[in-house]
């Protein structure tokens, strides 16, 4: 297999994860709950689902579409996490969209030597390939987050698997 098509699989697995998995997932969560529910905290050192929707939509902003598609760094993480609420649902929808163009445009761009290209993101230094891995678990362990939370408060089963035999 050359490296292009290794390259063209992690881009394809990256958008897959991200916007076939997650935001459908963090979207059933955000159907099934009132607005006040998304801005439930259990304590004050946790997140309510909102802080969760709005930090993920900063990372990505940041790692790929800054760190990876070189373009401007705008984000202030702070903010995420302070915000209380309530921030809409249909902006916190509206943000979760406005994603996967930007970040399909960005991975559209990626060619096989720029996986091993170390960039600048937030303090650090990685490579094309961490950041990418990084953006991928990142936002697969709080949409589990968003899910547990949804869960917790619904006491229903979100469906993710419903008609699928999984053996």
């Amino acid at each position: 297999m050359s490296a292009q098509a290794i390259t063209e699989a992690l881009v394809t697995e990256v958008n897959f994860r991200l916007f076939e998995e997650c935001v459908p997932r963090i979207k059933n969560c955000l159907e099934r709950l009132p607005d006040e529910k998304i801005w439930w905290r259990p304590n004050t050192s946790s997140n309510s689902i909102g802080n969760l929707i709005l930090h993920l939509c900063g990372n990505v902003r940041q790692w790929i579409i800054s760190g990876v598609g070189e373009e401007t760094d705008v984000r202030r993480r702070s903010e995420e996490f302070d915000e209380r609420g309530p921030v809409a649902r249909e902006k916190l929808l509206a943000l979760l969209d406005a994603l996967e163009p930007d970040v399909r445009r960005v991975l559209a761009k990626v060619d096989p030597e720029d996986l091993m290209t170390v960039k600048p993101v937030q303090v650090y230094e990685h490579t094309v390939l961490t950041m990418l891995v990084h953006v991928t678990e990142h936002f697969s362990y709080h949409t589990g987050q968003i899910a547990w939370i949804t869960k917790m408060l619904k006491d229903e089963d979100l469906g993710f698997y419903a008609g699928e035999d999984l053996g």
